[in-house]
């Protein structure tokens, strides 16, 4: 009967926990990624999760023609350089900021509209026995109507 008693508490334990961790990930993606945005347009919604060293992230997004777009990725300071690739439906390459010295923003203007794939990825610098870093990485979009 004990069990039994203990069982909510802990699941009530990992959902505040979890919901904590989103919260600081999301005040992260506030402070630190929207600036980066600069004169674009933040489309409103928040990208954000804790990975670990080695951990790669997958997102699907949608992009229209006419619109000039700024893809902006943040990793927390206690990371290693955080890699991040664009691919279309073909999975053709079409950015890799590896390319550009790790560089944390994108931008770009499609010709027509797609669906494009982003991978996030943490370097990994950890040495045999350490514990890897893990932190923070936000995704964030920017967009500018062609008037």
């Amino acid at each position: 009967m004990r069990i039994l008693r203990i069982i909510p508490i802990l699941a009530l334990l990992v959902v505040a926990t979890t919901f904590n961790v989103n919260a600081q990930c999301k005040a992260f993606a506030k402070k630190v990624c929207i600036p980066e945005l600069g004169a674009y347009t933040h489309d409103g919604n928040y990208h954000a999760a804790i990975l670990v060293e080695g951990e790669e992230a997958e997102l699907y997004k949608t992009f229209y023609s006419d619109m000039d777009y700024r893809v902006s990725i943040c990793g927390e300071d206690k990371l290693p350089d955080v890699e991040f690739r664009v691919l279309d439906a073909n999975k053709n390459v079409l950015y890799s900021n590896k390319d550009a010295n790790f560089a944390k923003t994108w931008d770009f203007k499609l010709q027509s509209s797609q669906q494009l794939k982003l991978i996030v990825k943490v370097n990994s610098f950890n040495k045999p026995g350490e514990t890897p870093a893990s932190g923070c990485v936000a995704i964030m979009f920017g967009f500018k109507i062609k008037k």
